[in-house]
């Protein structure tokens, strides 16, 4: 018997694209995180963030979460604070769908949206200073504060990653995943490079965002992307990023649920459209997992209507072989993404992360118990 609902997050399938992937190329495996109760990966590090904060006394009964997110991670924290008891506020913007907004309201979530772009086109800046000005307003508040929260790569160092080279049987030569705050790219990674240094790991991202370096711009993508690096995620343990245009991933994530029956949003469709890209560079010996966040059930309104899809001017579908034609074409971003990195050490203070936060952050790096090797050896 399950005692709770979120006693289910975690160990998700793998699943092959059969369909999609030839039988003399690299082998493509989705790590499919719909699985989870909450529908996304998010689920993971918000799980794993609650716990500590409470364990912690940052977060007692009664209290309030507040945090900054474009769907999914308020999506779970929604889903734990009405599984707990907790007040929940998220903090979205004008690009979060209208199934999202609808899923953090049946949780009992309370929204705001904020509509003000800040400096890099987008409103990550402006929704975290809300975010953070709340915080400090509403007594016995806590923010997870995802984007400099290291326990948000944490989660993914100590159950994601551990999953994924369990189920492989230690077996991967390429890992793929997308970056917006860092969490699952940069605890996914440092454990790759800690277990498994001949893993090759490769960021995907927005074309717009400016994790990678590059010049910021608006983009239509959910769920990916950043105006900086975020602290979350070590550039050293990226070997290669690659950045994918809005069509692209909208279009991709539209041919897998019509060709292999997967459900994805448009950022793991970003995703699924670089691993065809490595996949024809492989041989069937070689595994290349492939993170897909959630589900494309979130995106009803948008990526699977069509006339959204033509007001955009994206096409509304397109077939494997033009798909595989795409995906080949495709050119990396960067082969050394460490010397594009655009940290910001300035944005803490501007952007009045909680000390909270950052006492936390120079309590892990001090201790170093995220990254002992000798606390989490591969089974």
């Amino acid at each position: 018997m399950i005692s709770s609902i979120l006693e289910t997050i975690g160990n998700t399938p793998l699943i092959t694209i059969p369909n999609s992937n030839k039988a003399d190329e690299g082998q493509v495996l989705f790590k499919y995180e719909r699985f989870n109760p909450g529908g996304s990966i998010k689920d993971r590090a918000a799980m794993h963030i609650i716990n500590e904060a409470e364990r912690r006394g940052l977060l007692k009964p009664g209290g309030t979460i507040i945090e900054s997110s474009s769907g999914n991670f308020g999506i779970s924290l929604a889903m734990i604070g009405a599984a707990k008891g907790y007040r929940v506020i998220i903090l979205v913007d004008p690009k979060t769908t209208s199934s999202n907004l609808a899923l953090l309201k049946c949780f009992g979530a309370e929204v705001i949206v904020v509509t003000e772009k800040d400096d890099c086109g987008s409103y990550h800046k402006t929704r975290i200073s809300l975010a953070n000005k709340l915080a400090k307003e509403i007594e016995n508040a806590y923010r997870p504060d995802q984007c400099f929260n290291l326990l948000n790569s944490e989660a993914h160092y100590k159950s994601t990653a551990r999953e994924i080279m369990n189920a492989c049987s230690n077996k991967i030569a390429v890992f793929i995943t997308a970056v917006s705050t860092g969490g699952q790219l940069g605890g996914i990674s440092r454990y790759l490079k800690t277990f498994a240094p001949q893993v090759k790991v490769i960021g995907v991202d927005a074309v717009g965002s400016g994790i990678f370096g590059g010049h910021a711009d608006s983009y239509r993508i959910p769920g990916i992307g950043l105006g900086w690096t975020p602290v979350n995620l070590n550039m050293e343990y990226i070997d290669c990023a690659y950045k994918i245009t809005d069509e692209q991933a909208f279009v991709t994530a539209r041919a897998f649920a019509r060709n292999e029956g997967i459900l994805m949003g448009p950022s793991s469709g970003a995703c699924a459209l670089v691993a065809l890209k490595v996949a024809q560079e492989l041989t069937p010996e070689d595994r290349i997992v492939c993170m897909v966040s959630d589900g494309g059930d979130r995106y009803i309104q948008t990526l699977f209507n069509d006339e959204w899809m033509e007001q955009q001017g994206f096409k509304t579908s397109i077939d494997l072989e033009t798909l595989r034609e795409m995906a080949q074409q495709l050119q990396p971003w960067s082969e050394c993404p460490a010397n594009v990195a655009n940290y910001r050490s300035d944005l803490a203070y501007t952007l009045d992360v909680p000390e909270s936060t950052l006492r936390m952050n120079e309590e892990i790096l001090a201790q170093s118990y995220f990254f002992q090797e000798s606390s989490l050896i591969i089974d």
